[in-house]
């Protein structure tokens, strides 16, 4: 189909191969489908198969997978940061320079009218090659990349002009940003030049909650920033909730339950992980924890607490593999959610209706969690020691404190998180996102190729 006709266009679609990077690539690439736009996403292998299913439009949206190319350090087979431990990063985002060859052999076969990406830098050198634009579509929050990912910037120092005095690290964040050290250089580099290079930036966020980083951000780069709305996944209806847990979560007063949950990244040292369940144990209330065995256990139960199981027998569960996480914070007994605050965690949270307890552990994580209990004060943080860690007491407190219906500062985040969410929900203001990213796309794509 011409280009005149409706202005349909084709677009390229290259992000980390992280799932929390490829997996709101899918959402957007079903909102441009849905419009009659085509895609073509660009994807390891083994990611293809994990993926397949978010893919609800396979006439329009075309996998094509890339191969994983050898590179001394990467353990044979790892095509995702899932499969190896965050030390080993750097040699993925190595292997993923060595695919170029193969996406600029898809760009030059296809002839796409615009690639989106996120850390490949390079794809804007290609898009140049070939006379296509090149979009660089954040997914991180526009809160960090404002803090830490501007020209000039230093990993934990706000840059001049950042429009904020509460979303800062503070001497505990320490073991955070020690974490994100050992590679924010090559990030860094990545993002910026990335940023910089680029013919137009979007982020998967809202005016509503971080309108003035988006601002500041478009300050820094001197151009227009486009913004999709969080894209998060259309609930699907087929799937309800497994009855083993929805029979379980039924067994409790609504809005009583604790659900706690760090993501897939994060992986506990064995004594942080006993701290969390015997912190959760002490609030007395009934808890649900979804988290990853600790470092050095096979499962889960190997790990736990001397005596704990029989203690929480009934009112305690420790999983160790995936849950339908939306749902479980849809069930009406859950009332608590305590979080690591990564990006698409912190989305769900706010559009539940639960209280919000974080605790974060990555640097992009401690600003989020900065903005959601200094800025919109919508939740508590959990306090940690000097040493970065966190106690039994500390993450028990916290919890009492949202949960207890007396508490002045628990009843202040529920006020505050039922305005936002209200704000967040209400109808057509994410449609609203995604259609007008689309239209402004449409456009900005239809005056860049008029002769």
């Amino acid at each position: 189909m011409g280009r005149e006709m409706g202005q349909k266009f084709h677009a390229f679609m290259f992000p980390w191969f992280a799932f929390g990077h490829m997996t709101p690539y899918v959402h957007l690439a079903n909102k441009l489908a849905e419009k009659g736009h085509r895609v073509t996403f660009l994807l390891p292998k083994k990611a293809n198969k994990q993926l397949e299913h978010l893919n609800l439009f396979p006439d329009s949206i075309v996998f094509h997978p890339i191969t994983i190319p050898h590179v001394d350090g990467l353990p044979a087979g790892a095509e995702t940061p899932s499969d190896i431990p965050v030390t080993l990063w750097r040699f993925l985002s190595t292997a993923m320079d060595l695919t170029r060859d193969q996406v600029e052999a898809a760009v030059r076969a296809l002839r796409p009218d615009i690639i989106l990406f996120d850390l490949a830098y390079w794809i804007t050198e290609v898009a140049k090659e070939h006379g296509i634009k090149s979009m660089l579509y954040n997914v991180i929050s526009a809160t960090s990349i404002a803090h830490d990912l501007v020209p000039g910037g230093e990993l934990g120092v706000p840059p001049p002009g950042y429009p904020s005095s509460t979303l800062l690290f503070r001497r505990h964040d320490a073991h955070a940003l020690l974490s994100f050290a050992v590679y924010y250089k090559r990030f860094y580099y990545r993002v910026t030049t990335g940023l910089t290079d680029c013919d137009f930036i979007s982020i998967r966020t809202c005016e509503e909650i971080e309108g003035k980083f988006c601002d500041y951000i478009g300050r820094q780069y001197q151009k227009k920033v486009l913004l999709t709305g969080p894209m998060l996944p259309e609930p699907d209806k087929s799937k309800p909730l497994e009855d083993k847990w929805n029979n379980w979560l039924s067994g409790f007063e609504p809005g009583s339950v604790v659900y706690c949950a760090l993501g897939s990244q994060i992986t506990l040292e064995k004594n942080q992980f006993q701290e969390l369940c015997l912190g959760l144990e002490l609030t007395g209330l009934p808890f649900f924890v979804a988290v990853t065995p600790p470092k050095g256990a096979k499962t889960i139960q190997e790990a736990l607490p001397e005596g704990f199981e029989e203690r929480v027998k009934g009112r305690g569960v420790v999983w160790g593999e995936w849950v339908q996480q939306p749902l479980i914070l849809a069930h009406p007994s859950v009332g608590c959610f305590v979080s690591h605050c990564g990006f698409g965690s912190m989305w769900e949270s706010l559009m539940s209706d639960c209280q919000i307890v974080l605790l974060p552990y990555l640097a992009d994580q401690v600003l989020n969690t900065r903005l959601l209990t200094d800025e919109l004060e919508v939740s508590v943080e959990v306090p940690r020691e000097k040493t970065g860690w966190f106690s039994k007491e500390n993450l028990s407190v916290a919890v009492t404190s949202v949960m207890d219906k007396d508490s002045e500062i628990g009843n202040l985040v529920r006020r505050n998180h039922s305005k936002l969410k209200e704000v967040v929900v209400s109808p057509g203001l994410l449609t609203g996102y995604t259609d007008n990213f689309v239209v402004t796309l449409e456009n900005l794509l239809k005056e860049t190729n008029l002769p």
